[in-house]
């Protein structure tokens, strides 16, 4: 009998839940990313985060696979600003939205232990938290993204 490869689809309908390793956090928080063959960043938004991966919207489709370097951008938390990561592409859906925006799944494999453990740290006080400090968002990204610019103090 001849096993068959592994084919990668697109995956569409509901998340189970009941799979993942990690809870998920709803938040809508920005993202750069850079494809792995190319040094111009792009802007998106990370939807939900656990410490298995995240859920993006971006604005170009990118293939099953491909792997992404990502910058995510907290807004809640003024210890840590943000986290570098190693994403690669586990699933996508069609363009999503008014704006043909693509969700897309990624799961983290590469990821420094500081920026893990940040990771960690940011997702247990958004447990124990419910204040919004100011944000070190860089303003051209939130700009990029259709977001006001936070009130400087």
């Amino acid at each position: 009998m001849e096993k068959e490869n592994p084919k990668k689809y697109s995956r569409f309908g509901t998340v189970s839940f009941e799979r993942r390793r990690h809870p998920r956090f709803s938040l809508n928080l920005p993202v750069e990313y850079w494809l792995t063959d190319d040094s111009k960043s792009h802007p998106g938004r990370a939807e939900n985060i656990g410490e298995g991966g995240i859920l993006l919207y971006l604005p170009e489709e990118i293939e099953i696979g491909k792997r992404l370097r990502l910058k995510l951008f907290f807004d809640s938390n003024p210890a840590i600003t943000s986290i570098e990561a190693f994403v690669e592409v586990i699933w996508k859906e069609f363009p999503w939205g008014e704006k043909g925006e693509h969700r897309i799944g990624v799961k983290f494999i590469n990821i420094s232990e500081e920026d893990m453990a940040n990771l960690r740290k940011y997702l247990n006080d958004l447990v124990h938290s419910k204040n919004n400090p100011k944000t070190d968002i860089p303003p051209r990204l939130l700009a990029a993204l259709g977001l006001k610019t936070p009130d400087p103090d």
